[in-house]
């Protein structure tokens, strides 16, 4: 394994005894010294060290003293003290209190402290790649214990939404059988196909949540005009589509890259959105469509005057199953897929709002190219 240079600070209050350490291993180590435990102190909040070494007899703060304020500040380094002392007790009382990882008996010999310092660079290192991985087993619990939240809500609102269209489609089939009236066939078949749309909202949605989740980039030339129309083509079925006026605007003067499954899911999402949460009783329902290709972004911006969403709720819209009204019967999944799918092509979704007015998304997504 490839290793830094073993960085050390070395604490004495002779300088004869700095210059000896410094002479000794210079070419090897990248060596700071310090006559006291105060300015190594210092030393120790402008760098980082990854080992220090201490005289344990010094005037106005001892070795040891110094250890203890040491660990409070930064516990990093690993400790080694040299001393004169021959009393066990006091010895072992130096290591307890500042966790030393060992003591050299002074007048210290080079090959020694040598393998020590090598010694203490290995335990060093070993506690830090265990701080790291520690790490990364944290942050991988956390996201596991996400995924199993948001699991739980998954199969909870799945079955909500799975069962409550299929359970209306069998109430109209038995009402229709009952009646027999050839004059409301048509009324019951419209009500069956606004379930059977229901359904297919939330089987796409999950397909789009599974994919976004687990597929891969794939990077590709974007052709905003293209894919606006196909797009809204896609809605035609939607009820009283005709009814809503699309302005649509784009400035693409440069090639545009990037990934091809998410931006469709982006503008269907939002799009689906603009439509649904129309006034009903308004004749002027617009849509608006822009795109802006410039200095290496794209900024696109989707803004309709339908009904629009409450303060209290703008904080809440990108949660998995979040519904800010009950006037369309959404799965809640729509706006945290587009966000996850915005996140992982690296770029930003904002939402401007005004109950009664209407909704504003803008998209900035950076050129892959």
């Amino acid at each position: 394994m490839d290793k830094e240079k073993i960085r050390i600070l070395y604490v004495d209050d002779e300088l004869n005894n700095l210059n000896m350490f410094r002479a000794s291993f210079r070419l090897d180590y990248d060596i700071v010294t310090s006559l006291s435990g105060k300015d190594a102190l210092e030393q120790t909040r402008k760098s980082s060290f990854h080992v220090v070494i201490a005289d344990q007899r010094m005037p106005e703060m001892s070795g040891v003293e110094f250890f203890e304020k040491l660990l409070e500040e930064d516990p990093e380094p690993v400790r080694i003290l040299l001393t004169g002392y021959t009393n066990i007790e006091s010895v072992i009382d130096a290591i307890n209190r500042g966790q030393v990882f060992r003591y050299i008996k002074k007048p210290w010999e080079e090959d020694d402290l040598r393998l020590t310092i090598e010694n203490a660079y290995e335990i060093y290192y070993t506690r830090q790649a265990l701080k790291r991985k520690n790490e990364e087993l944290a942050k991988m619990n956390a996201d596991l214990m996400r995924a199993n939240e948001e699991l739980n809500r998954f199969v909870y609102s799945a079955s909500h939404d799975l069962k409550a269209p299929l359970a209306s489609i069998m109430g109209i089939v038995q009402v229709a059988r009952m009646e027999g009236e050839e004059h409301e066939a048509a009324h019951y078949l419209s009500l069956i196909e606004r379930s059977v749309k229901q359904l297919e909202t939330f089987i796409q949605n999950i397909i789009d949540y599974y994919k976004n989740i687990r597929y891969q980039e794939n990077l590709v030339e974007i052709n905003f005009d293209s894919l606006i129309q196909e797009t809204i083509d896609s809605f035609q079925y939607y009820q009283n589509i005709s009814e809503i006026d699309f302005d649509i605007s784009v400035q693409q003067s440069t090639t545009f890259i990037n990934d091809d499954f998410r931006m469709r899911v982006i503008f269907n999402n939002l799009v689906s959105n603009a439509i649904k949460y129309q006034k009903k009783k308004t004749t002027d329902k617009k849509i608006n469509i822009h795109v802006r290709t410039a200095d290496g972004i794209a900024v696109i911006h989707i803004r309709d005057n339908g009904i629009g969403i409450p303060d209290e709720y703008i904080k809440d819209i990108y949660k998995m199953f979040f519904r800010a009204t009950e006037v369309s019967a959404g799965s809640g999944m729509g706006l945290y897929i587009v966000k996850e799918a915005i996140e992982k092509m690296h770029g930003q979704i904002s939402v401007a709002s005004k109950e009664g007015e209407g909704t504003a998304f803008t998209v900035v997504l950076p050129n892959r190219n």
